[in-house]
């Protein structure tokens, strides 16, 4: 393996690093502070590294685990090893250098290569004016040489089980087929951040230094990752260090009266940054020292200041401008300081462009093909684009090499990795030219005729496709034609779309369906393009996804296969956006207009489940009825079946049913135990809630051991896919339910901890946040700690107003059961009792799902005793149906409260009994607590205590049913 993948920073003009300085061998002028803070972030990482450097031999740095991963089976006391913490320290961080167009910042990144590449692994990435729309072309310039420095065998090492997912955005491999689902752009990017750990790891000898100049002009998807790769440390320390030169943000109004501030992933690494330098202009005395280096040292005062005055100090024009001063033989004396301002015009602007222009034609024409290819300007393309032969191509690079206005970048040779010969002038054949400086390549675009920068990108995006590129890369010309009606230009947007896709960039896949629309399509596809358009906005995008595909839905060209799929979609993205009632209504219209057959049932299986999850509906027990009335009859033929049979379990579950028909509607949805193909975890056809719904109803119906399996299976797929955004979140909180129902209390707390680390990565208010909050403040009061459930449950606002979807397990019960805790009766009743009055017009009495009457009858019991028992008496009722151990032994401890002593030990003592059964540890201890107290038992008592702690739960409170049972005299 090689030790250091040298990556030279892109060209700037020979004369450029000169202005910073190093031209004369006596460093960067006036940059000792920027270098010595550069040097000691350096010596920082190197040390850090090596003070955490592994010891054993046997070490793997890939196969070990890197990324610090929870092992979430551990106990929630235990600190929570964080993404990227490793035995031994990290000197890393991120360094930024700010500073205006031309004032050194590449100058500066090369010194600091220098610097560091005796010690370090420096790998280096330019943005670029052209590039912005491009996804992850920054990640590929820092990465891709790197990864070049292994054989393929160690590359997917490094990749882990991510080379699928991660492998097409770093262009290591083509993107999956168009069939594929899409990659979620929050596991590419977690992905990434893994790999380059990955990278560190195997480079702690030399750690890595990212240089990326001009990040002002990075695109948008490798911000997100560098950004995100920095975010989740929590000391700010990095096995890497990134240094970022770009030119100063803009600034966006904090509100009135306030100060400007700016926005974005630029300005968050800046905010995170170890150090943040301003780069000054260059000082009189310093453009002196240029002035003299350059053309004598019998340059006069009166001259080097004038040449200050007319450059503001700026290195890049300084330097500019002495080199033509040279070319001019102008005497470096206060008589010709009247001729630098006219020659200083001809180094940006209007007078550099006339410098072009008195070039000729050829030059100028190849010039304007360069600024439209950018990083594709090869000699062949663009031998192709302007139509010159290439011996034409070689003498205009020639001219323009010579006057300073394109180079060939040090990183493309000039020698060829295929061992063709270079050519006489020192070009590659196929070496990318590009100017010199951002601010000749602002100026020369903008010089071109916008018809003939049209015609230019047009041209362009077709050579490309000839060249075997593909439709992403031609893509970023296409989106600068004018429409024209082409329907080949559609066609390639499309495609283009779906690779962007695959590689996680939707927004990307946005920009060129849009495009696309504009052309316009045909009309028989214009349809299916604004279908297409709102699917690649679901996930990021809901509104504009319900915008797009209603639009699609109102217009011809759909077939029935698509209006389905459009429909579905489109209720997803209703639902995502807290339109519940909207997306099931949406569905339950389009299902009345399908036949009957897979699609039609496709749609109610939407239609159901959205309705059953609205938080409150009309007729809750006449569509439960419908759904049962629908399904009695399948045998889980099909897909379809299955998904409604799923969707009529959990509703089963909901209502109270017997247990033994939801686990035997379960075990119908499912295929040998496990989702059937096309309805898994990762399947975009009917969605991750089929299988959910599942592995919930038979989480309570005292199966948590198939709920567990399902769940398991979830995280693997989510994982594996990418899908580390809210659907792995929501399969962590899944797990920490089966582990909370079987009182396994510091696992479920884990589970659920992190389910809301991951969901807050995704944004706010989410319904898994919802979920998942609901069930910690739950676990955290059964392990009797009220104070951080209530601190829980107001980090995440967890209380009303409610959302529009019903909460994981019923939110309003849990509330109370928190309000109750505090001690905070009247509140809980009030809480309790609304509870009561909507679960039961619905016809949902799962007792363990919504523990309100439990609670409500405890709350009850002192002050209205009659009604408390007449509520625990309905309990045990429903309880009967169901006929669980769970809900059974919960149901008979809280009958226990309004016995008579003899009959409150007896109720007890079967409460225990189905608790034993059960798998609810927990509920189990609870239960043989109440017992010893009511016989009087130490021994008894103390075993309860003892499983108690086996569940994880620091005490068992006393509660209202407790007490009073404990006053009863064993006989």
């Amino acid at each position: 393996m090689s030790t250091e993948p040298e990556q030279p920073l892109p060209a700037r003009p020979s004369g450029c690093d000169s202005a910073a300085g190093s031209g004369s061998g006596r460093g960067l002028l006036e940059r000792r502070s920027e270098l010595a803070a550069a040097a000691h972030a350096i010596d920082t990482l190197v040390a850090g590294t090596a003070a955490g450097r592994n010891p054993d031999p046997n070490h793997d740095p890939v196969t070990a685990p890197v990324t610090g991963s929870v092992d979430l089976a551990s106990d929630a006391d235990a600190p929570a090893p964080h993404r990227g913490d490793r035995s031994g320290g990290h000197g890393g961080g991120v360094l930024v250098y700010r500073g205006e167009p031309g004032i050194g910042k590449t100058a500066l990144l090369a010194e600091i290569r220098r610097t560091a590449r005796d010690r370090c692994t420096v790998l280096t990435a330019r943005g670029g004016e052209t590039l912005t729309p491009v996804p992850f072309h920054l990640t590929r310039q820092l990465l891709q040489p790197a990864l070049d420095r292994h054989d393929a065998e160690e590359v997917r090492q490094l990749f882990g089980e991510h080379y699928d997912l991660l492998a097409p955005a770093l262009g290591l491999a083509a993107p999956p087929p168009s069939s594929a689902a899409p990659a979620d752009p929050q596991g590419v990017r977690d992905g990434l951040v893994r790999l380059l750990d990955r990278l560190a790891e195997r480079l702690r000898d030399r750690p890595p230094v990212l240089l990326v100049d001009d990040a002002h002009w990075a695109d948008a998807e490798s911000l997100a990752w560098l950004e995100a790769y920095t975010r989740t440390r929590r000391d700010g320390r990095l096995p890497v260090l990134i240094v970022l030169a770009h030119r100063p943000l803009p600034s966006a109004p904090r509100g009135s009266g306030g100060p400007a501030v700016s926005t974005g992933p630029l300005a968050a690494l800046g905010d995170r940054a170890v150090l943040t330098l301003g780069l000054d202009a260059l000082t009189p005395e310093a453009s002196a020292v240029l002035v003299r280096e350059a053309l004598g040292d019998h340059a006069d005062e009166p001259f080097c200041h004038a040449l200050w005055t007319v450059t503001s100090g700026n290195p890049y024009e300084t330097v500019e401008l002495l080199a033509k001063a040279r070319d001019r033989t102008v005497r470096p004396v206060a008589e010709s300081a009247a001729l630098l301002r006219d020659l200083a015009a001809g180094a940006r602007g209007g007078g550099l462009v006339a410098r072009l222009e008195a070039l000729g034609t050829g030059p100028t024409r190849l010039a304007w093909a360069i600024a439209v290819l950018g990083a594709d300007s090869t000699p062949k393309l663009l031998a192709a684009l302007t139509g010159m032969a290439p011996s034409e191509v070689a003498d205009h690079v020639d001219r323009l090499r010579r006057a300073r206005i394109v180079t060939t970048p040090p990183r493309a040779a000039p020698t060829d990795p295929l061992g063709t010969a270079p050519d006489p002038r020192g070009v590659a054949p196929e070496a990318p030219l590009e100017f010199v400086h951002p601010l000749i390549a602002t100026a020369v675009r903008g010089s071109v005729p916008p018809a003939v920068r049209t015609a230019l990108h047009g041209r362009a995006a077709w050579a490309l496709t000839r060249a075997g590129h593909g439709p992403a890369a031609a893509s970023r010309h296409l989106l600068e034609v004018h429409p024209d009606d082409d329907e080949d230009v559609v066609r390639q947007l499309r495609a283009a779309a779906v690779e962007h896709l695959a590689v996680g960039a939707p927004d990307a896949a946005r920009r060129c369906l849009d495009r696309a629309l504009a052309e316009p399509p045909h009309p028989e596809t214009y349809a299916t393009v604004l279908y297409e358009l709102g699917c690649a906005s679901l996930l990021t995008a809901p509104a504009a996804t319900v915008r797009h595909l209603r639009s699609a839905l109102d217009l011809p060209g759909l077939d029935d296969a698509l209006r389905i799929d459009a429909t579905y979609r489109l209720a997803q993205a209703l639902a995502h956006s807290n339109r519940l009632g909207e997306a099931a209504r949406t569905v339950a219209a389009e299902a009345g207009r399908t036949p009957p057959g897979t699609g039609r049932r496709r749609l109610q299986a939407a239609h159901f489940m959205y309705e059953g999850f609205q938080a409150a509906e009309e007729d809750g027990p006449g569509r439960s009825r419908r759904l049962a009335e629908l399904t009695a009859d399948f045998t889980g033929a099909d897909n379809s079946e299955r998904a409604l049979v799923a969707v009529r379990a959990f509703d089963a579950m909901l209502r109270g049913e017997p247990a033994t028909e939801v686990v035997r509607l379960c075990d119908l949805a499912l295929a040998d135990g496990a989702p059937a193909g096309g309805l898994g975890w990762t399947d975009t056809t009917w969605g991750f809630e089929i299988p959910a719904l599942t592995g919930i109803a038979y989480a309570f119906a005292d199966r948590p051991d198939r709920a567990e399996a399902l769940f398991g299976e979830a995280v693997r797929a989510f994982e594996i896919s990418g899908w580390s955004g809210a659907h792995l979140a929501f399969a962590h909180t899944l797990l920490g339910l089966v582990h909370r129902r079987r009182g396994n209390l510091p696992r479920a707390q884990r589970h659920l901890e992190e389910g809301l680390r991951l969901a807050d990565r995704v944004g706010t208010g989410l319904p898994v946040h919802w979920d998942t909050a609901c069930l910690l403040v739950d676990t955290l009061l059964a392990r009797g700690r009220t104070a951080e459930a209530r601190k829980a449950a107001d980090h995440y606002a967890f209380g009303p107003p409610w959302p529009g979807a019903i909460v994981l397990p019923d939110g309003p019960s849990v509330l109370g059961r928190l309000l109750l805790a505090e001690g905070r009766r009247e509140e809980a009743v009030h809480t309790l009792e609304e509870a009561s009055e909507a679960l039961t017009a619905r016809g949902r009495h799962h007792g363990v799902w919504a523990p309100w009457p439990f609670d409500l009858a405890r709350a009850l019991a002192p002050t209205d005793p009659d009604r408390a028992a007449r509520i625990a008496t309905a309990a045990h009722a429903h309880a009967e149906r169901l006929g669980t151990p769970t809900a059974l032994g919960e149901a008979l401890r809280c009958l226990a409260l309004f016995a008579d002593p003899a009959e409150s030990r007896r109720l007890l003592t079967r409460a225990v009994a189905h608790l034993a059964a059960s798998p609810s540890r927990y509920e189990e201890a609870r239960a043989r607590r109440d017992l010893a107290r009511a016989t009087g038992s130490p021994a008894a008592l103390a075993e309860a205590a003892s499983l108690a702690a086996t569940c994880g739960a620091d005490h068992l409170v006393p509660d209202e049913v407790t007490a009073r049972a404990s006053t009863h005299p064993p006989e």
